[in-house]
């Protein structure tokens, strides 16, 4: 599934998968060696994100109940944990560079396809 920046009138992802149960959330990206440049995770209910046993560095970008970006976690290292971000009601684990190169901020408006 696509996840369009409406604002930057960019594409953050085109193969985005949803982990909505508590499995798919707790393993997330563990056991992955990266993410390629279109894919995407949506961690639903999540308002941080740790790094313990990750083995690449990726984008994070924090989004609240209406899709509109309330924060920014750029090239987070593993063994990192995010800043928690209180508004946040999903995070979109993106490959590293994902951020900058779209101009994503805080305040645009994702569509979630």
């Amino acid at each position: 599934m696509p996840i369009h920046n409406i604002t930057q009138q960019s594409i953050l992802a085109q193969d985005a998968v949803i982990a909505d149960n508590p499995f798919k959330r707790m393993k997330g990206l563990l056991g992955r060696e990266a993410l390629n440049s279109s894919e995407a995770l949506v961690i639903t209910g999540c308002n941080s994100i740790h790094m313990l046993f990750m083995k690449f560095t990726i984008d994070v970008v924090f989004v609240d109940r209406n899709n509109r970006v309330v924060g920014l976690t750029p090239r987070i290292k593993p063994f990192q944990l995010s800043p928690v971000f209180w508004k946040s009601a999903c995070a979109i684990e993106l490959p590293a560079g994902t951020i900058e190169a779209t101009r994503t901020c805080v305040g645009d408006q994702l569509h979630i396809s």
